[in-house]
Formats: structure tokens, sequence, C-alpha cells
């Protein structure tokens, strides 16, 4: 691949409450200058288009979504994707969470000879609601602007590994 070696991705569902963090988030990381090297998408309830897509050899991939933990709602988390093979999921298309996208990636990797990111991020928040409704909850709207930083502040993590390891 010669263009973008980061890929962040807003997964959700914005008719279903908070599950609309990660749209929400690309959207407003989208509406700012980025770093060279980064795609930022809104990939909203399309999982399986987003499997494909990060097998366009993508160093780096960071997936933002709400993501339900146990903590308050509007908790920020960043997670370091499992490396080992994830169960291959039941397709759904209006319900596939990163989980579900990354047990597709092997399979898709060997169908189609793509190459997987070497690192998957998952930055997400934890929701008050995913009940039918357009609109996040007050805690996950006030954590937008915080997973938006924590977002920037993995992609230039990224972008100095890779300077780091690129030979002249």
């Amino acid at each position: 691949m010669t263009g973008p070696t980061v890929l962040v991705a807003g997964v959700g569902n914005i008719f279903l409450g908070d599950d609309g963090f990660g749209v929400e988030t690309v959207r407003r990381l989208a509406a700012q200058p980025l770093p060279d090297g980064v795609e930022v998408v809104d990939v909203g309830v399309r999982g399986v288009d987003l499997a494909y897509r990060l097998l366009d050899g993508y160093r780096t991939a960071v997936l933002v979504d709400a993501t339900c933990r146990g903590g308050a709602p509007g908790t920020v988390y960043l997670i370091e994707a499992a490396a080992e093979p994830l169960e291959v999921p039941v397709l759904d298309g209006h319900r596939m969470g990163p989980d579900a996208v990354l047990g597709l990636l092997a399979t898709l990797a060997a169908g189609t000879g793509g190459e997987p990111p070497g690192r998957v991020l998952v930055v997400g928040c934890e929701p008050a609601s995913l009940e039918e409704g357009i609109g996040l909850s007050e805690p996950v709207a006030a954590a937008v602007e915080e997973a938006v930083h924590v977002v920037l502040r993995a992609v230039e993590e990224a972008l100095s590994s890779e300077r780091r390891t690129t030979p002249c």
C-alpha cells in the first residue's frame, strides 16, 4: 500500500442512541487537519466493508465504538485488540462491532490474500443507553472530545513508531 498507513474508523448505529459514539467521534476528527498517512472513515454499520478495508495494507487501525465494559457512562477506553484469532462471528449487517469485524479478518485474508493491520486499537466509550433514538446521552456526548484526543495520541504514536522502524 502506498497510501495511508493508519486507518481510523468510526463504528456504530446512529439510530441506537450512544451506539453512534464512533460515528460522531470520527466526524469531529475528520473536521480537523490530520497528519499525512492517516485516513478517517465513518463505516457506521457496514462491518463487512470495514473488514475488507482492514486488509488494504494499513499498519495500524484505530476503531472507535461504544464499548460496554462496566464503567460509568462516558468512560473512554483505549483497548489493544487481541492478536490471536477470534471466533468467526455470525454475520449481522446491523450489529457488527469491532470484535465481529476482527473475527472475520483471518478468513477474509486467506480468501483475498489481503494483509491485516499489525496493530489494532479500539477507542471505546461506555454507553448510557443503546435504545432506539437519535443522539448521544449527555455523558457520552461529553466524552467525544476526550476520545478525539485519545485517537490523536494513538495515531501520533503509530506514525512515530513507523518512522522509527522504516529505513531511510
